[in-house]
């Protein structure tokens, strides 16, 4: 193994916060490999980039020698996690929950070793609890500090609904660490409470106490929130590379390099060298772009067809005259987001007669492709809009 700072150097890229550094180090000079969970409700089938930011670090602590554990929360997925929701969340479906599982399966290992990685369900043990040993667990935690959880407090100041059961979702993935008597665990940024949970009841049943890692939320392609399926910002790792190519494409210059912290498995030193490069103008920010789109299709989809993409994106947007600074437009998808509507708001053409005649003569292009359907909404994503020669709109729908 590494030397102590080494590995500390390398467990630290990117982290938001690390409760507590002295207890980590600690744990690693037992030269023992450490457990370390992390947990994932599968509440939906994909997952996209956002996602994969906590899973690069748990392949940090494999290179590290560690022991990882990706647990699926197939138990408290059916509860509902309420971090940082302003409404009680719907629980899933049993049969849901096992669909979304084994679709997570099937994608976890593009990044993580599968020989050193142990796959979790939390239903083996929250599953065979009774009543009374969800009481006993209850008992462990006063409503007043739950209340001390910022979305918990929020919504009780404003008296909005709190159900019981979410009071038991931290309680359970709290229990978790327990079980699985992990050595750390990590989370987003937005899971800090629910990490604590599971700190504070490990030393209440007897054992020593996790560290915590929080990673920072990924933005989406919008770069203003955290990326998600519901924002309709989001880059899955299952999607065309074709798709993947183009959105990390479409982000902004400054955004790019967030996802080269968060995302790149270039080290932090060449990392900043290429912005060092950018900045001083012997670098092309489109160059640093595709670089990063480029491996990313490589991590998910393969050399091959990463080469394709680029060769793909460039014939149709950089050799076909498509302009870098091109103007932008958002808008949510629905009305604002059939054609005529955002060509008009978005100043294309002066009205919404212009716009359909102009789409009924073959003159708008959407991402290479021509298009004379009116009345489709356009579903979340970022998009190339092209009308006649001359007019070009990045146009993002949300």
């Amino acid at each position: 193994m590494m030397d102590i700072d080494s590995q500390m150097a390398h467990i630290k890229r990117g982290v938001a916060e690390l409760i507590d550094e002295a207890e980590l180090r600690k744990k690693l000079a037992r030269q023992q490999p450490l457990r370390v969970k992390v947990g994932f409700d599968p509440t939906a089938p994909d997952l996209h980039l956002g996602h994969t930011v906590l899973m690069h670090k748990m392949r940090h602590f494999q290179e590290l020698g560690h022991h990882v554990i990706f647990l699926i929360g197939d138990f408290t997925g059916r509860i509902g996690d309420p971090s940082g929701r302003s409404e009680t969340r719907p629980p899933l479906t049993e049969e849901q929950v096992l669909a979304n599982a084994e679709t997570y399966k099937k994608q976890v290992f593009k990044i993580l070793d599968p020989e050193t990685t142990e796959v979790a369900f939390n239903s083996a043990w929250l599953g065979k609890m009774q009543a009374a040993d969800f009481i006993r667990l209850a008992s462990s935690y006063t409503v007043a500090r739950m209340l001390e959880r910022d979305d918990f407090e929020k919504r009780f100041r404003e008296q909005r609904p709190i159900s019981i059961h979410e009071f038991l979702y931290p309680l359970c993935q709290g229990y978790d660490s327990v079980a699985l008597k992990c050595d750390v665990e990590m989370g987003g940024n937005d899971q800090k409470f629910n990490l604590l949970v599971g700190r504070n009841l490990q030393a209440h049943y007897g054992l020593e106490s996790q560290c915590i890692l929080t990673m920072p939320l990924l933005e989406g392609t919008d770069g203003v929130r955290k990326m998600s399926k519901s924002y309709g910002n989001y880059i899955g790792i299952d999607e065309p590379s074709a798709q993947i190519f183009g959105k990390i494409m479409a982000i902004s210059d400054d955004l790019m390099w967030r996802y080269y912290e968060l995302l790149s498995s270039k080290s932090l030193e060449d990392i900043a060298a290429l912005r060092r490069g950018v900045d001083t103008g012997a670098v092309h920010p489109k160059t640093a772009k595709e670089a990063l789109a480029h491996e990313m299709v490589c991590r998910y989809h393969g050399e091959r067809q990463a080469d394709a993409a680029r060769q793909d994106f460039n014939a149709v947007f950089a050799d076909g005259g498509v302009p870098e600074d091109m103007p932008e437009h958002a808008c949510a998808t629905g009305e604002d987001s059939t054609p005529p509507a955002f060509l008009e708001a978005a100043g294309l053409v002066k009205s919404r007669g212009e716009a359909k005649r102009l789409i009924r003569e073959g003159a708008l292009s959407i991402d290479g492709t021509r298009c004379e359907d009116m009345a489709t909404p356009l579903a979340p994503g970022v998009y190339v809009i092209r009308l006649g020669k001359k007019r070009f709109l990045r146009l993002k729908v949300s």
